[in-house]
């Protein structure tokens, strides 16, 4: 009896049941932290601002001194960033401040320059003052110990100036991910070499290599594999010297004479998790383990290779990095820019452009031809269309769910 296929929505529950353990931890410093994942709570560890402070150039004195226009008071200093005022502001006395610098003891407001005439050390006031105009209050932006960021972030820029104000010179960071990737197949040759009669330019590698280092991992590329048992064998070997988390192959993961990459990965040890799932494009993929080495078999046609890649090695990717929402569903909803025909046995994911209606809502029209060989197709197609297993033809204007291949990618 056939094996019956296993769901898009089983093969990644058991791709990211392989995650468990996260790839580990290091404690890197601010400057290299962007794009990184946390992998603890920051919190803060101080206060911020630690004082009061001017939120503009002015003067500093005490609201009910100036409560009607025209009042007139002493200068008595001057107080600026990094140089605070050491005395006391009294009744009828003003300190000159500036934007940023520590708001004297005794004052509470702080009147604008623009509304202040200044005479020797008299100061004249056209407008009044209330108490806390222009004042900066200690802790408003966020106190010691508050819980700034959270574990499972990846970190933007303003978060790395955030961790930087609450005195944070190093973050804890999950360790990137080392993804191998081989190519198989004697078909193939790498860009820029003498191309035989029989063979292809190598593209897969590129997209799953780009795809790795857009989310956060480190690339391992082991080239390309000749359809022969004893190279296969010495790549897959290979990728346990390099200290790989997961490796992905491309291409040998079907049924025909020359697919030989399962049968290299069994032999070199891999426990076979599931092969073959209810998807197009995409069906032949393979997963398993060799030890602790995670593997992705991905079908070697560069669209499927690459909506695998999307689907499966990038939230793998994101739970390695101990992201708690690695398989979040990422579907949005659009509406059909053209008619769509029923749809057969397995989960379709076609390749579509995107616009935007009127009303704001994505137009999502698919690319006329689906081939699953053709990478112009892959490389100008915005989203993939979420077809369900035996969905009933659509007209244009129905309602679709979309996956926008940008957002799979980060």
């Amino acid at each position: 009896m056939k094996e019956p296929l296993i769901s898009v929505e089983e093969a990644l529950r058991r791709v990211l049941a392989s995650a468990r353990v996260a790839s580990g931890e290091e404690t890197i410093a601010l400057s290299e932290a962007c794009g990184r994942t946390l992998v603890r709570d920051i919190y803060a560890l101080r206060t911020q601002p630690p004082f009061a402070n001017s939120a503009m150039d002015g003067y500093a004195l005490i609201a009910a001194d100036a409560e009607k226009p025209d009042t007139m008071l002493k200068l008595i200093g001057e107080s600026a960033a990094g140089r605070a005022f050491s005395g006391r502001v009294n009744p009828g006395e003003t300190v000159r401040i500036f934007t940023g610098a520590p708001l004297p003891e005794g004052a509470d407001a702080i009147a604008v320059q623009e509304d202040a005439t200044r005479e020797g050390d008299e100061v004249t006031f056209a407008a009044p003052v209330a108490a806390g105009d222009n004042v900066r209050h200690a802790g408003i932006d966020f106190s010691e110990a508050e819980l700034l960021l959270r574990a499972g972030r990846r970190l933007t820029p303003r978060d790395i100036a955030l961790a930087a104000a609450a005195n944070h010179a190093r973050l804890p960071c999950a360790r990137k991910p080392r993804v191998a990737i081989l190519a198989t197949g004697d078909e193939l040759v790498a860009p820029g070499q003498k191309i035989g009669p029989s063979q292809i330019v190598a593209s897969n590698n590129f997209f799953i290599l780009g795809l790795v280092q857009a989310l956060g991992g480190i690339g391992l590329d082991l080239g390309i594999a000749r359809d022969d048992p004893k190279a296969l064998a010495q790549a897959i070997a290979r990728a346990a010297g390099e200290s790989a988390d997961v490796l992905v192959t491309l291409g040998g993961a079907s049924v025909g004479d020359y697919d030989l990459v399962q049968a290299a990965l069994v032999e070199a040890g891999m426990d076979l998790g599931f092969w073959k799932i209810a998807m197009r494009p995409g069906k032949p993929l393979m997963h398993g383990r060799i030890g602790a080495l995670r593997v992705l078999g991905l079908p070697g046609n560069p669209t499927s290779s690459a909506i695998c890649g999307l689907l499966f090695l990038a939230p793998l990717i994101r739970a390695l990095l101990g992201d708690p929402e690695a398989g979040a569903d990422r579907t949005e909803p659009a509406r059909l820019g053209s008619a769509l025909r029923k749809n057969g046995p397995r989960q379709d994911y076609v390749r579509a452009t995107l616009a935007r209606a009127d009303d704001g809502a994505w137009i999502a029209t698919a690319l006329p031809d689906q081939d699953s060989s053709l990478v112009k197709v892959l490389a100008l197609a915005d989203a993939l269309i979420i077809r369900s297993i035996g969905a009933e033809a659509a007209e244009a204007g129905a309602p679709c769910r979309i996956l926008r291949i940008e957002a799979l990618s980060r």
